[in-house]
């Protein structure tokens, strides 16, 4: 017997994603959360594991091809018959009630498996390994192979078709219709991006009432070639560089921000002498090592606890503000991928030790750029120690939808008044951006002023512990 494993939702409504190599061939054997397959979406190289075990039949496409969420990713055959579960609310995403209990434990945000009713692929995948040559992001894909969007969409109010994208479906929504009435392009009918746009298209054309149409001022008036603004010419020596997938997410993401979130930013000097001198004896009375951004990371969560405001985000939809239950604290961090924000979720249920192993985790797993799926998701605050980039400090953009981040500049020697004398010390710069729909001035400074007390004086957050 055959089980599928189908492409999940990668999280933040990435929905497709480019093979880069096969860690398994047909006829390989393998267990439960083996990681199977690295994967590129628009954010990052994220890595993904098998929910079930099996031996592998047929791999979902090539090195290089693009797949989309709810497609074939691996077909396993295993031995024991595969009992009967409801179907979940959307597909590729399992609910509690309908999760199996021989399946993984380790369901990640997005992530789960359903009772596929895709047909099999006919014939094996060759097993390609090793990163894409010369592969372009917009080749062939394993879901390209169902029929196309022929703009004569047609809406059915009996019709379930299964749509995965978030964007998709809030893009239907938007126009008045429900995308699950279409009948979808994507293989067993999934509904794409396309088919909606071809939706809007064909039914959405404007028109002109009579008066309007009669008005000379209605007429639509192709600009001067004096009044177009012509593209600067090239240079001698310029050079043109296209942005590569995850390049065009990360720009369309800074400018959403920037667009949509009206930010203020305070900053402080801040005399961490203090800190070093407790991160000393800490190591000295352990025996271990922990970095400072550990340290800092801990001041951060303790301060979120006394200042929820600002581990919050903005509902521009429904105009409300969600304060969050959970601190998952992002990391900015520069990859060789760019700049990502990998994310340690549960941090305020975290003792200092558990968030140092946690932060080191994904620091190793930004040297290489390649995260598992949940890491780069659900932030809801963002530390950016920047200071390592030898910088003091930086007018940072939010990382959209949060609504705050602390950065953290340089550590460096300067003159400091100390009890009315001038000392050497070792003074960083505290900046926090925050969203002025969330909280106001008063309410941000004082969570900067807590972190910066805490840095001062470490000894002080044992009250807040």
């Amino acid at each position: 017997m055959s089980r599928e494993f189908i492409l999940p939702d990668l999280g933040e409504g990435l929905t497709e994603a480019e093979i880069v190599a096969w860690l398994v061939a047909p006829g390989d054997e393998v267990t439960i959360d083996q990681v199977v397959v690295e994967l590129e979406s628009a954010k990052s190289v994220v890595q993904l594991p098998t929910p079930f075990a099996g031996v592998v039949e047929s791999l979902g496409g090539e090195v290089g091809e693009v797949l989309h969420a709810g497609t074939v990713l691996l077909t396993l055959g295993v031995d024991a018959p595969v009992p009967d579960v409801a179907e979940p609310a959307e597909p590729g995403i399992v609910t509690n009630e309908t999760a199996l209990a021989e399946e993984s434990g380790a369901v990640l945000i997005g992530y789960g498996t359903r009772q596929s009713t895709v047909t099999k692929r006919a014939a094996s995948a060759p097993a390609r390994f090793g990163r894409r040559s010369g592969a372009s992001a917009g080749g062939g894909s394993a879901a390209s192979t169902g029929p196309r969007s022929n703009g004569t969409a047609r809406l059915d109010a009996a019709r379930r078709s299964p749509v995965v994208s978030p964007i998709v479906r809030r893009l239907a929504r938007e126009h008045g219709f429900d995308a699950s009435q279409l009948l979808g392009s994507g293989h067993d009918h999934l509904v794409m991006r396309r088919d909606v746009e071809s939706y809007i298209a064909e039914h959405e054309t404007p028109t002109m009432d009579a008066e309007t149409a009669a008005s000379p001022a209605s007429s639509i008036r192709t600009p001067s070639p004096e009044a177009v603004a012509a593209p600067a010419a090239d240079r001698d020596g310029d050079r043109r560089v296209p942005l590569d997938r995850m390049a065009r997410a990360a720009a369309a993401h800074f400018s959403r921000s920037r667009r949509e979130i009206p930010e203020a930013t305070v900053w402080m000097d801040v005399d961490a002498t203090g800190l070093l001198a407790a991160r000393r004896q800490l190591q000295e009375a352990t025996g271990e090592r922990f970095g400072i951004t550990a340290l800092i990371a801990r001041f951060v969560v303790a301060g979120l606890a006394k200042h929820p405001a600002l581990n919050a985000s903005f509902d521009a939809e429904r105009e409300e503000l969600v304060y969050h239950s959970a601190v998952n604290l992002g990391l900015a961090a520069q990859t060789p991928r760019g700049l990502l924000v990998p994310v340690v979720h549960g941090a305020e249920r975290m003792p200092l030790r558990t968030l140092r192993d946690a932060i080191t985790a994904r620091t190793e797993e930004a040297a290489t750029g390649v995260f598992p799926p949940s890491a780069l998701t659900g932030g809801t605050f963002t530390l950016n120690n920047y200071g390592t980039l030898g910088v003091d400090g930086s007018a940072a953009i939010i990382n959209h939808p949060e609504a705050a981040m602390l950065g953290v500049g340089r550590f460096i020697e300067r003159p400091w008044v100390v009890e009315g004398a001038l000392a050497v010390r070792t003074v960083t710069e505290l900046t926090i951006s925050f969203d002025h729909r969330v909280c106001d001035g008063a309410e941000a400074a004082a969570f900067l002023t807590f972190v910066a007390r805490c840095i001062e004086r470490p000894v002080s957050v044992l009250a807040e512990l």
